[in-house]
């Protein structure tokens, strides 16, 4: 209905979700009352992973009571503005300390949780990683669309939730550094970073570059 998914739709998503191995809902979801409804329907009773971002976090975000009542594995994938509607509080608080209360939101309702930004923090409460590829030109419309598809396709390749948050950022930001050193930063689009996925794979398999994540 008007560009969106209707709620109507619910019995066919089902019945999709049913044979995936992992889902990632949120980019170009939009809004409304349905879509919220049904992210929320989707988020508490599918067992098989999610990866979250945009719209699905604003959904997750207007029902405070929904994290930790999963029905599986979770990512949120949150830049510092969209954490902030999933945890109120001062818009204006210091990087160290929002990500304590990433780590702690983790901790306390088993989701793994990607604060997007300078060195992204990667953390399922327990653990914690700070990423350290990636550079300024990435900062465009469509490079987190990109991140919620690799992140989502790692999980269906195997890897734990953790892992593939940890893998799909670090990638992510190693196909935005080739593409800044071919291309430039300043007018670097989204699709720039799908085109040099391959190499950063090949790279990261050939251990031509170690992975540049630091544990905490």
């Amino acid at each position: 209905d008007d560009g969106r998914i209707s709620s109507a739709a619910r019995p066919q998503l089902i019945s999709l979700a049913a044979g995936a191995t992992a889902i990632g809902i949120g980019p170009g979801l939009g809004q409304s009352p349905g879509l919220a409804a049904m992210v929320a329907w989707l988020f508490g009773n599918v067992s098989q992973p999610i990866v979250c971002d945009a719209d699905a976090l604003n959904a997750v975000a207007r029902r405070p009571g929904l994290l930790g009542q999963q029905a599986g594995p979770r990512i949120l994938t949150p830049h510092p503005g969209e954490f902030r509607r999933l945890v109120p509080g001062d818009k204006h608080t210091p990087r160290e300390e929002l990500e304590g209360e990433a780590r702690a939101l983790a901790e306390q309702t088993g989701v793994v949780v990607v604060l997007k930004g300078h060195r992204t923090l990667i953390t399922d409460g327990r653990q914690s990683a700070h990423n350290t590829t990636g550079n300024p030109g990435m900062a465009t419309g469509g490079t987190g669309d990109v991140l919620t598809g690799m992140i989502t396709a790692l999980v269906c390749q195997g890897l734990s939730p953790f892992d593939a948050a940890r893998l799909g950022v670090y990638l992510h930001g190693l196909s935005g550094d080739l593409a800044a050193a071919e291309l430039g930063q300043v007018s670097m689009i989204a699709s720039d970073l799908i085109r040099f996925l391959p190499q950063a794979f090949r790279q990261h398999a050939a251990h031509e570059q170690p992975p540049r994540s630091d544990r905490d």
